[in-house]
């Protein structure tokens, strides 16, 4: 995670993104490089500023943030990580903002406190999602589609990976999980990188819908 984290603010209404500079500007770390008031100046505005995280609303004129954020991510490695901020915790916008490829979904009335976590998550690469949110995904994903065969990476993991990537898709934090297999949480830390990496995984949200689609639950 770079020393600073560049974050730009994207929301229709000034007061929000005034309301949220100022929770940033007092963190040490993090500095508001940019702000948007609609999804076609957020994609303009990534593509001329060096961002790490843009803080992204949903319903917005001109272009909302879910075709916004598809627009942003499309572009591959290099593109920032968004965190889907709304007001309303609506299964529609959840689903379609992690398939567009978000890292996070909070609401706008969270604590302070949870949107720096926030922040802090889905700069060092890791993905946002609460309890509830998880069980979503994977009451959605599960039943979805006949699960499909394991492709061939699967078999890169090793048994200790497997059982955490199983862990991870019940949507157990690495805290969980390592007290679930009596094991440090730096080390399930690791396991859980080697996964993504192995079975060429974005985040977390990707693993649980990945392991639900090819059965890999017992």
């Amino acid at each position: 995670m770079a020393e600073t984290i560049n974050v730009a603010l994207v929301d229709d209404q000034d007061m929000v993104r005034t309301g949220f500079g100022l929770i940033l500007g007092l963190e040490a770390d993090m500095e508001v490089v940019g702000e948007a008031t609609n999804g076609q100046e957020a994609v303009d505005l990534v593509k001329r500023t060096s961002i790490d995280v843009v803080l992204m609303d949903v319903q917005m004129p001109v272009m909302d943030g879910l075709e916004a954020t598809r627009q942003i991510l499309g572009v591959g490695d290099t593109a920032p990580s968004v965190v889907i901020l709304t007001t309303f915790e609506r299964d529609e916008y959840i689903f379609e903002a992690l398939r567009a490829g978000a890292s996070g979904f909070l609401l706008k009335n969270a604590p302070p406190e949870d949107l720096i976590d926030a922040i802090r998550v889905v700069a060092s690469g890791e993905a946002l999602l609460s309890p509830s949110v998880t069980r979503r995904v994977i009451e959605t994903f599960a039943g979805a589609t006949t699960p499909l065969s394991a492709p061939d990476e699967v078999g890169f993991l090793t048994e200790r990976e497997l059982e955490v990537l199983g862990e991870v898709a019940k949507g157990l934090s690495n805290a969980e999980i390592a007290q679930s297999l009596i094991v440090g949480e730096a080390t399930v830390k690791t396991h859980v990188s080697n996964v993504l990496s192995k079975l060429h995984l974005r985040d977390r949200v990707q693993a649980v819908v990945y392991a639900h689609r090819h059965g890999l639950l017992t």
